[in-house]
Parts: C-alpha cells; sequence; structure tokens
C-alpha cells in the first residue's frame, strides 16, 4: 500500500495546479505564543503557514515530500522556511523541540496503516510535552459516488475507505474512531466537523481534532 513518499510524482506535477481548503481554525491558536515553534507537516504550497504568518507567528518552517509543491511555497513565500522531507517521516528536529505540528490533509495522503502509526510516532517524538498536534482530515462519505469506489478499492488495498482518484493518486477517507486510535498517546482537547471542497473540488465532510502529546512516562 502507498506510502507519503511513494505518491511524489504526483503532487510534483499537481503542484501548480492544486488548491487546498482546509480550515485553520484560529481559536483553537489563542494561548499559543506568538514565538511558539511550528512546523507545518506536509506543508503544500505554504498557504496554511501564510495564515499563521499573517497572525503574528514569527517561528515557522515547512515540510513536504514533494520538491515540486516546495518550490511553490518558495516562490509564493520567499522569507519562509520551507524544506523537502527526503526520508519521511523522520524529522531532523531533536526530540521534544516542538511546541505546535499542524497535519492538514496529510493523512488523507497515506493510505497504510502503519505509514500512518509511524508519522503519529515521529510526531509525538518532536512534539515537547503538552505541546499542541492540530490535524485536518476527511472522513468517510456517504454520497453514492464515494460508497461506490470506498467497495470497488477495497478489495485492492485491504482497507474500506481507501480509493484511486480519477487523476492518478491513492487517497483514503477515514471512520471518526481511526482517529482515535491514532492519537491513544495524545490528550484530545477539541473536535469540529468542517466541510471542505477537495483538491478535484468536491464537497467533501471532514474533522478537525486538536490534540495534545502526553508527558514522558
Amino acid at each position: 500500500m502507498s506510502d507519503l513518499d511513494s505518491q511524489t510524482a504526483y503532487w510534483d506535477a499537481a503542484a501548480t495546479t492544486k488548491t487546498f481548503t482546509h480550515p485553520l481554525h484560529l481559536p483553537w491558536l489563542d494561548d499559543v505564543d506568538g514565538h511558539a515553534v511550528i512546523l507545518d507537516y506536509g506543508c503544500g504550497y505554504g498557504r496554511t503557514m501564510q495564515a499563521l504568518a499573517q497572525q503574528g507567528f514569527t517561528n515557522l518552517s515547512g515540510v513536504d515530500t514533494s520538491p515540486g509543491m516546495i518550490s511553490r511555497a518558495r516562490a509564493l513565500h520567499p522569507t519562509m522556511h520551507f524544506d523537502v522531507l527526503d526520508a519521511p517521516p523522520t524529522l531532523a528536529h531533536p526530540d521534544a523541540s516542538l511546541d505546535v505540528v499542524l497535519l492538514f490533509a496529510v493523512l488523507t495522503c497515506i493510505p497504510g496503516n502503519d505509514a500512518q502509526r509511524r508519522l503519529l510516532g515521529e510526531l509525538s517524538r518532536v512534539l515537547k510535552p503538552d505541546g499542541m498536534l492540530y490535524l485536518s482530515d476527511l472522513l468517510l462519505q456517504d454520497d453514492e459516488r464515494n460508497r461506490d469506489r470506498y467497495a470497488g478499492f477495497a478489495e485492492r488495498y485491504g482497507t474500506y475507505g481507501v480509493f484511486e482518484t480519477s487523476d492518478g493518486t491513492v487517497c483514503r477517507h477515514h471512520p471518526s474512531d481511526r482517529f482515535t486510535s491514532l492519537l491513544a498517546d495524545f490528550e484530545i482537547a477539541d473536535t469540529r466537523r468542517i466541510t471542505v471542497a477537495t483538491m478535484n473540488g468536491h464537497e467533501s465532510k471532514g474533522i478537525q481534532i486538536l490534540a495534545r502529546r502526553g508527558h514522558l512516562r
């Protein structure tokens, strides 16, 4: 099953054509210091980082596996710091060094269970105790188009909710309890349901979760 880094060619090709729309819920960041160390994991072309900078956050960085996305991000936001993630999910950051990690529409791009768990483990490693993980992703949809493609690809990929898009990538939509399982080592502080336009222009149900890393045992 495809991991995040195995679809890089697709995201490089999509870098100049796709628009991402997951909203940044600013009240969740009210208590975050303006100098907090914030990482946008899977930053794409830097849209969310720009929104954070506009709110006065100064210590921002973004990583993505797609050189094409990072190239677009650097062109759009030349004063911001972006890096290509060469060996996902491994980050160069030391243990317990980040205050906030954003994970916006990333798990939908990682179909495999093991790959998702490795990523959440790596993010737990780099977050400080009580550090914040702000996750935004897509839920299983209940319309006929999506139900048909979930069923059509379930045998091939071994997971209901994994599917191939018409333009050549593999994505995953999740039941809400999947996120609860992935965040077992975190303390969930808040949850909100959202409606977003997908990168291919379809309206979809999503979820945003604010979670905090537990203290070291």
